[in-house]
């Protein structure tokens, strides 16, 4: 397409052509979902996605891409993905669960979308997995197996030409099986210090996002800490929003979290906060967050931190 054709993608969204091909600009999940929905009406092909993923080489997702490119291995380029997606896509999130044998990549879609457009996020996410697998194993990746939720498009699909392990449809979700064997070849273009550097820009741009003015995470945040502890209940925050609690579970979904990740994510920097600036003690503590008891408290803090709140002030307090 060219510039002037951009107002018929972007068509049932409030995005000019200029903010489309603007870097800075966000675009929601809704946003994201329209123009894909637009994409495929105006390419008449229900493969598009595959066609879409195949250009997603590392380099296509920015430090994301950086950061898996240039990670020690298979296995941690993936819990880059996982952790970061929300960079880019809003709605999708992945979940790792390992094995002996082998790690599954459970992908999950937080967002009401058509089944062709379904389809389509599915396939650009597979495409783009195996593009960013071959740059990091050196070859195709022939072991992994991806399983579809859509039915199968049949025999005159692209499948076979564009994943090169084997393909599952009507699957109850979509999942990738990847031995661990894949999953701990060396990244010949492993590099630390880049590794090191990408993290942090991913970090901060994750930061950016989750603390957006317009963000309802930050609006969530910001209420939590004028109530002490975590006395704001789900109900009371969807209320104050003029929302109800599903619309705004979905939404927070939208951007990869959920209301009890970020009254955790507020209760954890209070907690540290309080041990090691105020040097208060531990029931103290427990009591300003509201806590019933310090052993409750304690349980959480191991649970935010790995350690107990006593073993965090001896290795932090200084």
């Amino acid at each position: 397409m060219t510039a002037r054709d951009l107002p018929q993608l972007l068509s049932g969204t409030s995005l000019t052509a200029d903010r489309l091909i603007d870097d800075g600009t966000y675009l929601s999940g809704e946003e994201q979902i329209r123009i894909l929905e637009n994409a495929l009406s105006l390419s008449g092909d229900p493969e598009l996605g595959l066609r879409v993923g195949c250009r997603l080489t590392p380099a296509a997702h920015g430090p994301m891409g950086f950061l898996a490119s240039s990670s020690p291995h298979l296995l941690a380029a993936l819990y880059a993905f996982q952790s970061f997606l929300p960079t880019r896509v809003s709605f999708a999130r992945l979940t790792l669960c390992q094995t002996r044998t082998e790690v599954q990549l459970h992908a999950y879609f937080d967002a009401e979308m058509r089944p062709d457009v379904s389809r389509c996020v599915a396939e650009t996410c597979a495409t783009a997995f195996f593009a960013c697998a071959e740059f990091i194993i050196g070859r195709p990746a022939h072991e992994v197996e991806t399983c579809f939720s859509h039915p199968d498009p049949g025999a005159h699909s692209r499948y076979r030409e564009v994943l090169p392990g084997r393909v599952v449809f009507s699957s109850k979700q979509m999942v990738l099986r990847i031995p661990r064997s894949v999953c701990d070849i060396p990244n010949a273009s492993a590099n630390r210090e880049s590794y090191r550097l990408a993290q942090q820009q991913c970090e901060a741009l994750l930061a950016e996002l989750r603390h957006s003015p317009d963000s309802l995470r930050r609006q969530v945040e910001t209420m939590m800490l004028s109530h002490p502890g975590s006395a704001l209940s789900e109900e009371a925050a969807a209320a104050a929003l003029f929302i109800t609690k599903r619309t705004l579970a979905r939404r927070l979904k939208a951007e990869g979290t959920g209301f009890r990740q970020i009254r955790d994510d507020v209760l954890a920097r209070q907690a540290r906060h309080h041990l090691i600036a105020n040097r208060l003690s531990v029931d103290a503590i427990a009591a300003l967050l509201n806590y019933h008891d310090s052993a409750n408290f304690r349980r959480a803090f191991k649970r935010w931190f790995g350690v107990s709140p006593d073993q965090y002030r001896n290795e932090h307090g200084r």
